[in-house]
């Protein structure tokens, strides 16, 4: 072989691109077909053998290899990976605020919430609550209580059970501007220094370095 012939073979990406001369731009029996075939493709018809069934009861004479080379480009063009997110991708899209999720992922949440209304109401609540917690407005917490009641969502029911055996503290919680994160970092620091001891020292010894540290 040529050096052309070994590139044109090489460059090839399907079997069809090898086609050239007389085999280009020839008449077949399928020509009159192809819109017809074009349009059922689009109204989601992906089967050949399907298509050449129907084809056939209009008078095609041709055979079931023409119509699955005609339909070949068109698998090729869809995407591979039409899989599902999984559920963990949907939660993390959830719990990510609107503002800082990516445009991509923002369309996918999209797509995934106008076939699920149960997931579009979780995600309504679920950003609704955040911004109770993060804003300090627990005067909102037993409206938001109220709304979650009125949609069917059994876990977030449970939730709620939850935070109203103790409503007056979480209301409290969610409203002023104290909490124990100081007390908590020092009882994780106190941690800390212990483990850094593997076990080995007594009381005395972790006492003095809390103080003195």
């Amino acid at each position: 072989m040529t050096h052309r012939t070994v590139k044109r073979l090489a460059d090839a990406a399907a079997p069809e691109d090898l086609f050239q001369g007389q085999w280009q731009n020839r008449p077949t029996k399928l020509d009159d077909f192809k819109p017809y075939l074009h349009e059922r493709w689009a109204e989601g018809c992906t089967n050949a053998w399907t298509l050449w069934e129907e084809i056939k009861a209009h008078a095609y004479a041709g055979g079931y290899g023409a119509v699955r080379a005609c339909l070949r480009p068109f698998r090729g063009s869809t995407p591979t990976d039409a899989r599902p997110p999984t559920p963990r991708t949907v939660t993390k899209w959830i719990l990510t605020h609107p503002d800082t999720l990516q445009e991509n992922d923002r369309l996918k949440l999209k797509s995934v919430l106008v076939h699920c209304p149960e997931l579009e109401a979780l995600t309504r609540h679920v950003r609704d609550f955040a911004q109770v917690l993060t804003q300090l407005q627990g005067d909102r917490l037993l409206e938001w209580i109220a709304a979650v009641r009125a949609d069917n969502l059994p876990s977030m029911h449970t939730f709620v059970n939850g935070l109203e055996r103790d409503i007056d503290a979480v209301i409290a919680g969610l409203t002023l501007p104290w909490n124990s994160g100081i007390v908590e970092g020092h009882a994780s620091r106190i941690k800390v220094i212990k483990r850094q001891m593997y076990g080995r020292a007594g009381f005395q010894l972790l006492r003095k370095r809390v103080l003195l540290g």
